[in-house]
């Protein structure tokens, strides 16, 4: 398989884990504390999606040298591929984030 697919899936996962499962276990930790639960996990997947785009990417500040580097040097096809792994972890964000809205819906 392509390694930039492999690793765009990847991502894609991460993030989508990181919002997912951080907005459940926040929801768990609000039962416990007689809060109402979704408002919580909403209110934490909301918070949690740059997280999740930063944790799926590697860190806050090696993307960013990898394009600035390369763009300096004119090529341009690394950049392409840093940007399109911020977008398959920025959906994986969003996705998370959006199924969590769909999940809490009926209850906020």
């Amino acid at each position: 398989m392509n390694p930039f697919l492999t690793w765009a899936i990847i991502d894609f996962f991460i993030a989508f884990g990181v919002v997912f499962g951080g907005a459940m276990l926040a929801g768990i930790g609000s039962v416990f504390l007689l809060m109402p639960p979704a408002a919580i996990m909403v209110k934490t997947a909301s918070q949690l999606k740059i997280w999740a785009l930063v944790a799926a990417v590697g860190g806050s500040i090696d993307p960013m040298r990898v394009i600035e580097s390369n763009i300096i040097e004119g090529h341009l096809s690394p950049v392409a591929m840093q940007i399109g792994y911020m977008l398959c972890a920025f959906l994986g964000a969003h996705l998370g984030t959006e199924l969590i809205r769909w999940l809490c819906r009926g209850a906020i």
